[in-house]
């Protein structure tokens, strides 16, 4: 392949990477919470990028929340614990209901519901929500991890004469613990940045530690949106 063919080739994975709402609103978020950190809370250009990039992040999410409705109502798959399904289902519905109200927030900062103490109040409790939804991850993460260790185990047992790294079921299953643990560190985090928003920890989660750790977490959604890139093909 050409130099050319190789430049054309990353071109078009990015914009297919860019054509995505979802990856576009994650490259904002970086944004917005990069210029959180920079800001430190205080007044200044840095400040009204946070701000202004969060309002305009919220039209990225109009009717977003249809997406965990449907996974909601959706029927499990086979062979999941049914306290895994709980944990399951209690984040699709807090976190449908955190994008919700957060239309209803956006409607208020725009100017169009005029009730400022009302929106202060959804935006309070869409958090909250969206808290509840980030904990909700971290134990499905936890749980998830858990799991996919015991079958490793049980497979390396299988694999004791053979080289386990050449299985491909082995080295799928690394990837998927891989994908898991990153998914824990991002959920966690999230937990954080949500008590920041809130200021349920003033003197310990600043706007400084809130924005580096939105800005980190951000990133790991950036890069968890990449599409694959294509397989060489064989000569």
């Amino acid at each position: 392949m050409s130099t050319l063919d190789a430049t054309r080739a990353e071109l078009a994975l990015l914009v297919l990477y860019l054509n995505k709402a979802e990856a576009r609103d994650k490259i904002c978020r970086a944004i917005q919470y990069g210029s959180k950190f920079l800001s430190n809370g205080e007044p200044g250009t840095a400040q009204n990028v946070d701000k202004s990039t969060s309002l305009a992040r919220k039209v990225f999410r109009l009717l977003k929340f249809v997406n965990d409705l449907h996974g909601l109502i959706s029927p499990p798959v086979q062979g999941t614990p049914l306290p895994l399904i709980l944990l399951g289902k209690s984040k699709n519905a807090l976190l449908s209901t955190f994008l919700l109200l957060d239309q209803v927030v956006w409607a208020g900062r725009s100017g169009i519901y005029k009730n400022k103490e009302r929106t202060e109040l959804i935006g309070r409790i869409s958090l909250f929500c969206w808290m509840g939804s980030s904990a909700c991850a971290t134990l499905i993460e936890l749980a998830e991890l858990g799991r996919l260790s015991a079958s490793m185990k049980k497979l390396e047992k299988d694999l004791k004469h053979t080289n386990k790294y050449q299985d491909d079921q082995y080295l799928n299953k690394v990837k998927q613990s891989n994908e898991r643990l990153l998914g824990l560190v991002k959920a966690s985090m999230d937990i954080v940045v949500a008590v920041g928003l809130l200021q349920l920890a003033p003197k310990k989660v600043t706007p400084r530690v809130t924005g580096a750790f939105g800005f980190i977490t951000s990133l790991i959604s950036c890069y968890q949106l990449l599409p694959s890139p294509p397989k060489a093909k064989a000569l």
